[in-house]
């Protein structure tokens, strides 16, 4: 038997079918989905697993138990690795009453403990125990091994962590690996027919930076939240990457504060007649002084004429663009309004279901290998690629743009099958769209465009008019992204007499230097070396998760200012990109054999162990920073009873967010907050005037509510739903009221004879409540209608309704059928 492994169950899938002779067969193996198919008369069988099966963790033995959290380490030399510099052999522990793990004695957990944690031992732990139990009862089987999960570093990394769990149980199994780029039944046969050695030296790159981004991540968060753990947010990020990222964000937030805006005037006069008429500026683009501007005003004042000065065309060639690579993509998608992350998703998604080539790439130049006119061919079945498909096609041999990166590993992003509107969701046909076209405009010619400019005189002041019109479509035709409008210039000839309308004199003042897009954030990173291609869209996402950046153009919070500046001051070679990069260059020399994945680790240690260093004894000043800092963020309004500010913060209980006073503990005035994101609102509630707050909840509209429950405007007045059925079947009558609980702002339905037939059920949180005549057929529940901004719906509450299950089955039978007529569909289109 040959075991093929991939890095997700759709991978498994796919590989079956398009290697299969026939249907492959899908099993279970446990609980993991495999598929069977024969082969040259041989059994095959495919299992997908679920990303990474293990994980680098510190050794729970020693310094972290999961069920308990951080927990410390001995005083004793035994638990101390050897790379740890003798200065610190005994960490200076205060004196508390230690606890025992697996018969070591420890001790809890305090900032002088911090510099043992960076050098504490790392030890890969099952991460999914039920497909390594799957993964190894196949391997005990197999005759032989292909590793087929996405190549590049990650990847490598999953299937060479696979294969670590493979051979603990079969040792003798010759190993394979099959490289593929995309999901099409002649890239897979390829790949199998031409299989190749596991990389090892490019897994150990991957295994480096998990490490070092955990020893990184786990020190520098932990530091953060142990300086200041209280109130809004709670645990306070930082990482390798992460930090000098939002370094990036606040420094040009920094520079947009430090702007003193300048005030310019600007003169636009206006010209011609009718379908001709036009506006042209004056040649002093911007006047810094106002009474220059006036007298040009002074000089054109009553003049009806202009008369052409001067017209000068030229004709500018626009290339076409290069390929896309995983930057660009995610560069060109966020100008159209999908976020980076959303783009990776989706992204990954037309690459699963064989529509794109893989999407994690830093190529700009198309292999030799690759068929261009095949790949045009393709596209043929999209009615909106077809005649500029032929049209390619008739010219003979394509010939590609090409970027300045040029790899081995995958080509850059290129479509490999066709779509409509009709097969994708508006999402992903729109990110397949942006692909598709930017394939075509890659084999295209270069545009033209010609410029016009048209000097006019008028009253002895000169005013220039220009104008672009796209005169060859070129690339153009297929891709119109960024394309601006043509700003024809009417027909005019030197020395003609046209009317002149007036000017108008405006006064402005100079911008500071704009905020960064997602887009153009991630093309900053790449630049500097931060983070890889696959990482940089998460690291951003990570960065609003923690409440350190908002918006977009993206905007740091006063937390994500004061981190950064805090870390800026005393330990400076964490917020600056260098050291990243220079990590990343090490990792590349892993990948190319040149060093190795213990040395790089090792030096990545013991730099942080120096920025740890300088960063503990100004614990406190770091304290303050934060603390003015969360302060700031988690306003939101005064507190009616003692005037000092209200804070949302966290119970360090529950981790549920509320309302609280900053004078706790002499003030005990709390209000509730409903789920979602929660945000202030600057102007105090109309009706009683306490703050008010804007909640964003899941797929819902945002909505302004005031903080206080008992305010009118959150009243809700308590509805009869029908007869309580517990009730009904004991012989009793009693009503089911809907009510909301003023105090966790919970909605719910109760029978009025609560707390002796303890019957209820919970209701949506927003949405107008409608009793009806009816009950639930399958439990005897009365039915409701909820209507939000979505429309109104008739729901059954009750939660433990035998019905729900079965429309859970109908549904779920429903999308697997859905989901089979779509790849079937797909089938006969490839």
């Amino acid at each position: 038997m040959k075991l093929v492994v991939t890095e997700k169950n759709d991978a498994a899938q796919k590989i079956a079918d398009l290697l299969g002779a026939s249907k492959p067969k899908a099993d279970k193996v446990y609980s993991t989905p495999v598929y069977r198919f024969e082969l040259n008369g041989e059994e095959w069988v495919t299992i997908g697993l679920r990303g990474h099966i293990l994980e680098p963790d510190f050794a729970p033995s020693l310094v972290y138990k999961k069920t308990k959290g951080w927990q410390g380490v001995t005083e004793e030399g035994e638990v101390i690795p050897a790379a740890i510099p003798a200065t610190l052999a005994k960490p200076p522990f205060k004196k508390k009453k230690p606890f025992t793990t697996d018969g070591v004695e420890l001790k809890a957990w305090k900032m002088e403990a911090l510099p043992y944690l960076v050098y504490a031992p790392i030890e890969k732990l099952p991460k999914e125990k039920e497909i390594i139990r799957s993964l190894k009862n196949l391997a005990k089987k197999a005759d032989s091994i292909v590793i087929a999960t996405d190549f590049d570093r990650e990847g490598e990394l999953i299937g060479s962590d696979a294969l670590s769990c493979i051979q603990e149980v079969n040792s003798t199994a010759p190993v394979s690996r099959a490289r593929y780029s995309a999901f099409t039944k002649e890239e897979i046969t390829t790949a199998f027919s031409n299989l190749v050695e596991l990389d090892t030296d490019l897994a150990s790159a991957g295994a480096s930076r998990q490490d070092i981004d955990l020893i990184w991540g786990a020190v520098l968060t932990r530091y953060l939240t142990l300086v200041k753990f209280a109130g809004y947010g709670n645990v306070r990020s930082s990482g390798r990457v992460q930090t000098p990222t939002l370094a990036l964000i606040v420094a040009r937030e920094r520079e947009r504060l430090a702007f003193v805006p300048e005030d310019y005037w600007v003169i636009k006069g206006a010209f011609g007649e009718g379908d001709d008429a036009f506006e042209a500026p004056h040649e002093t683009a911007r006047f810094k002084v106002e009474s220059e501007a006036q007298a040009v005003m002074a000089h054109i004042e009553g003049k009806t004429s202009a008369v052409v000065a001067s017209i000068e065309k030229k004709k500018r060639t626009v290339a076409p663009p290069a390929p896309f690579n995983t930057t660009s993509l995610m560069a060109a998608a966020s100008a159209e309004g999908l976020s980076p992350a959303r783009t990776m998703r989706i992204a990954e998604s037309l690459y699963m279901d064989g529509y794109i080539s893989y999407p994690r790439v830093d190529n700009t130049v198309y292999p030799s290998s690759l068929d261009l006119a095949e790949t045009v061919q393709n596209l043929v079945g999209n009615p909106a690629y077809a005649p500029y498909c032929k049209e390619l096609l008739a010219k003979g041999k394509l010939t590609a743009t090409r970027g300045k990166k040029e790899t081995t590993d995958h080509p850059p992003i290129y479509p490999t099958n066709s779509a409509t509107p009709d097969d994708l969701p508006a999402a992903e046909y729109k990110l397949y769209n942006l692909i598709a076209r930017r394939f075509l405009a890659t084999l295209s010619e270069a545009a033209v465009v010609e410029g016009t400019k048209v000097g006019l005189e008028v009253g002895g002041e000169m005013f220039v008019g220009r104008g672009d019109v796209l005169v060859k479509q070129g690339f153009r035709a297929i891709y119109p992204y960024g394309l601006k409008k043509d700003e024809q210039m009417p027909a005019l000839a030197e020395g003609q007499s046209i009317a002149f309308g007036g000017a108008t004199c405006t006064k402005k003042q100079t911008e500071p230097p704009a905020r960064y897009s997602q887009g153009k954030l991630i093309q900053e990173m790449e630049r500097l070396g931060l983070g890889t291609k696959s990482t940089r869209h998460s690291i951003i996402e990570r960065l609003y998760a923690v409440k350190y950046i908002m918006n977009d153009p993206i905007e740091p919070s006063q937390l994500g200012m004061a981190v950064c500046d805090a870390l800026d001051k005393f330990a400076p070679h964490i917020t600056h990109p260098e050291m990243t990069a220079e990590l990343e260059s090490e990792m590349d020399n892993i990948a190319a054999g040149s060093t190795s994945k213990d040395v790089v680790v090792t030096n990545s240690r013991n730099l942080l162990s120096e920025q740890l260093g300088e960063l503990i004894p100004h614990s406190e000043e770091v304290k303050e920073a934060l603390a003015d800092a969360v302060a700031a963020d988690a306003y939101i309004g005064k507190c009616p009873k003692c005037g000092k500010d209200l804070q949302l913060r966290a119970s360090q209980k529950t981790r549920s967010m509320f309302i609280g006073c900053s004078g706790w503990p002499d003030c005990d005035v709390t209000y509730p907050v409903p789920k979602g994101k929660v945000e202030s609102v600057e102007e105090p509630c109309p009706t009683c005037g306490m703050p008010q707050i804007k909640v964003t909840a899941f797929r819902s509209k945002p909505r302004t509510l005031c903080i206080d429950p008992a305010c009118e405007t959150n009243q809700e007045p308590d509805v009869e739903v029908g007869e309580c059925p517990a009730c009904k079947a004991a012989g009793k009558t009693a009503k089911l009221i809907a009510q909301k609980n003023p105090r966790t702002l919970k909605r719910f339905i109760r029978c009025e004879n609560y707390e002796e037939c303890n019957t209820g059920y919970p209701l949506p949180q927003y949405g107008k409540l409608t009793a009806t005549d009816e009950v639930c057929e399958h439990c005897g529940a009365p039915m409701v209608i909820v209507t939000t901004n979505r429309g109104p719906w008739k729901l059954c509450p009750n939660f433990d309704c035998p019905g729900k299950e079965q429309d859970k089955d109908k549904g779920a039978k429903k999308g697997a059928s859905a989901k089979k007529g779509t790849k079937r569909s797909t089938a006969k289109k490839k």
